[in-house]
Parts: structure tokens; C-alpha cells; sequence
């Protein structure tokens, strides 16, 4: 069995260090030569849906290049740094070192703090962000990815990110504060109340606080934890989001229920809390995520209740999430195994060791995103192996 997944994660490295991190993504639509701002949100936002869920790599037909995501960047940079925690090897720090010079580059200018974006143009019929416009969730992935490489180098520069990037949470994003809490916006673009998204804002100043021991940071992650957790349903679901002048929530559940247990004990790790109504929550939602997310322990469900298609990014969430639960209960490392083990051998390109997007009932597409698959898939391997050892 570890053989097997030596054998995959040598595969998929291989893979990600020959294209040289770059590679397109099932959002990067607009970033075609084709004109497609000419007719307006609506039309662009159908677009990118469209784009995402064509069954092959039309990308280079229409002028779209591989590229690097910040995201994606952070991932690998968290994925190969647990790597080198877990090894020693210099490969893998020579890999993180290269990262992190090119995050460095990929900061998007013009706010308080360091922040990323995504490297392409995105629409829905409401609103319509460039390139790079930066987000609460692609920063907090970013800034993960350099947290985990200064744990293994020390490195001033690093450090020094991490620290400024409060200054864009806390100045530049727009916050909604009720009695339960408080929630971050996605972007500063419009106030919005997205439970993930704030999570993640909050794990910054989590990881800020385990640096700098300033409580008023512990304080404010804490009151973002207290705002989920009071919408979180009896069963152990989150939904998506809620808008707070109607109470009305946007019932999204998929891989977002493992970004959530995965903040939430992130933050009470980083922050020294131990608080039995976190625990609770924690395992609630465990419990619901492998019981009605998964079907027979092995591969996620898309959104329930819908089973398919079987995505790439599901899977490796659901690794990652389960592997660091294993401090509370060894059983969550077997779940994670088989979720593991059911992915490598039915969603691992045998040829070139990509991670294939997508698997419906009766076909698979078989693209290779750079960020949606392989960097997810990178860190979901590099966490199972630091929690196995």
C-alpha cells in the first residue's frame, strides 16, 4: 500500500515539475483571444460555466495558454514543504524555494497588505473580477503555502508576507458582525457572507497570532469561528452562504464541509483553543461529511444529494480533511486511506501520472488542471504521508 502511493506521488511530481507548475484550469475561459467581454456578465459567466464542463481540452484552439495560478502555487508550496518536513530531502526544498520565489512575484499591487487572484478573468450575472484580483480564499491558500515553507526554512522574507497580509484582511475586506460573530467578504469588492471564505480569512490572522502572540487576532478569528458554527445545521452540514436580510442560505454542500472542519481546527491548533463547542462541531461535521458526502467510504458525492461527476478537487479535500483528523480519532486515517487508495487507481493517468478532473457514470474527462487536480492532489498525498509516519 505505501508503495502504491510512493509510486503515485513520484508520478504526479513528475508530471507537475515537466510542465513546470504551469497548466490551465476549468475556470480560464475568458482568458481566450476571443473577445468574449464584448457581450457583457451574463454572457461571460455562461461562458466560463460552459467552458468548465466540456469533456476536452479545447484551451489551445481558442489561444488560451498554461499559465500559473497563485493558488495553485500556494499548494504545491504547502505540498512540498510537508514533503521536505516529513523526508529531508533536498528535492523537495529546491521545489518549495522555487515557489516561493514565484509567489513573490504573482502579488497583486495596489493593497494594504499582500494579497493574490487568480490568473484569469471571472464573471457570474452579478459581478466580474480581471485577472488577478485578489480574494480572501486565494490569499489564505498563498499565505498556508508560506507559512508551512517558514516552518522549514525560517526565512525572513516569508515571514514578513505572512505579517503584512493581516493588514489586507483586516483593512481592505469588508466585515458583517452580528450577535453570533463576525464574517469576512470574499473580496472587498461587495459584503458578502460566504462561511468558507471567512474561515479562511481568519486562519491569516490564526497563523499571524501563532507568530506574533497578538491576542486581539486570536480574538477575531475566534468571533469568525463563533459565526459558523451558529449556522451550522443539527445534522453537521454547513451550507454555503447566507444573506443575512432575508436569512435565506445558499444550500451548496460539497468539498466546502471539509474547507470548513479543516479552518476551524486549523485555528483552535494555531491559536491554542481548546473550546468543547469547536470540538463538537468538529466531529459533527465529520460525521456527516464521510456518512452522506461519501458513497461506500470511497469517492465523494459532487453536491449532495447529486452523485455525480466524481471531482478531483472532492477527493483530495476529503483526503486532506480526513488525515488531519487523525489527532482525534485513528479511524479518520483509514477513511482517508481508502478515499486515497479509490483515487489513485481510478482517477491517476497511468502514462504521464496526472490526476484526471472529472469521472461521470459512463465517462471520464480526463484534463489535467493544474490547480484543480494535480496541486490539490500534490498536498492531499503530502498530508496523508505526514500523518502516516
Amino acid at each position: 500500500m505505501d508503495k502504491i502511493i510512493d509510486q503515485a506521488l513520484l508520478k504526479l511530481r513528475y508530471y507537475i515539475e515537466n510542465e513546470e507548475n504551469r497548466g490551465y484550469d476549468p475556470y480560464d475561459i475568458l482568458n481566450s483571444v476571443i473577445p468574449f467581454s464584448l457581450f457583457g456578465k451574463y454572457v461571460q459567466s455562461l461562458t466560463i460555466q460552459a467552458g468548465k464542463r466540456i469533456p476536452f481540452n479545447f484551451r489551445p484552439l481558442i489561444g488560451i495558454k498554461k499559465d500559473y495560478n497563485p493558488k495553485g502555487i500556494g499548494l504545491l508550496l504547502s505540498g512540498y514543504s510537508i514533503l521536505y518536513q516529513t523526508y529531508q530531502k533536498q528535492e523537495y526544498l529546491e521545489q518549495a524555494q522555487q515557489l516561493f520565489q514565484l509567489l513573490k512575484k504573482l502579488v497583486t499591487p495596489g493593497y494594504s497588505g499582500p494579497c493574490w487572484g487568480y490568473n484569469f478573468v471571472w464573471a457570474n450575472p452579478v459581478k466580474k473580477l480581471p485577472k488577478y484580483y485578489p480574494s480572501v480564499v486565494v490569499t489564505s491558500f498563498v499565505i498556508k503555502g508560506i507559512y508551512e515553507y517558514f516552518n522549514i526554512t525560517k526565512d525572513d522574507e516569508a515571514i514578513k508576507l505572512i505579517e503584512s497580509s493581516t493588514n489586507y484582511i483586516l483593512n481592505d475586506i469588508p466585515i458583517t458582525e452580528n450577535e453570533n460573530g463576525i464574517c469576512f467578504s470574499y473580496t472587498d469588492i461587495i459584503k458578502d457572507t460566504c462561511y468558507n471564505a471567512s474561515l479562511l480569512a481568519a486562519e491569516i490572522l490564526a497563523i499571524n497570532f501563532s507568530l506574533t502572540g497578538n491576542i486581539e487576532l486570536k480574538k477575531i478569528a475566534l468571533s469568525a469561528i463563533n459565526f459558523v458554527l451558529a449556522y451550522q445545521k443539527i445534522d453537521g452540514r454547513w451550507n454555503y452562504s447566507i444573506d443575512l436580510s432575508t436569512n435565506n442560505e445558499d444550500e451548496q454542500i460539497d468539498f466546502h464541509q471539509g474547507f470548513i472542519i479543516e479552518s476551524i481546527r486549523n485555528i483552535m491548533s494555531l491559536t491554542g483553543t481548546i473550546d468543547s463547542r469547536y470540538l463538537e462541531s468538529i466531529q459533527k461535521g465529520a460525521i456527516f461529511y464521510y456518512k452522506e458526502q461519501t458513497v461506500n467510504g470511497v469517492f465523494l458525492k459532487y453536491r449532495l444529494p447529486k452523485i455525480y461527476p466524481i471531482d478531483i478537487h472532492n477527493q483530495a479535500q476529503a483526503i486532506i480533511t480526513f488525515s488531519n483528523l487523525v489527532s482525534y480519532d485513528k479511524k479518520y486515517l483509514d477513511y482517508a486511506n481508502s478515499i486515497l487508495m479509490w483515487t489513485i487507481e481510478n482517477m491517476q493517468n497511468k502514462h504521464n501520472g496526472s490526476f484526471f478532473y472529472r469521472k461521470r457514470k459512463h465517462f471520464v474527462n480526463k484534463i489535467p488542471f493544474m490547480r484543480w487536480g494535480q496541486a490539490w492532489m500534490l498536498l492531499a498525498i503530502a498530508t496523508y504521508i505526514s500523518q502516516s509516519k
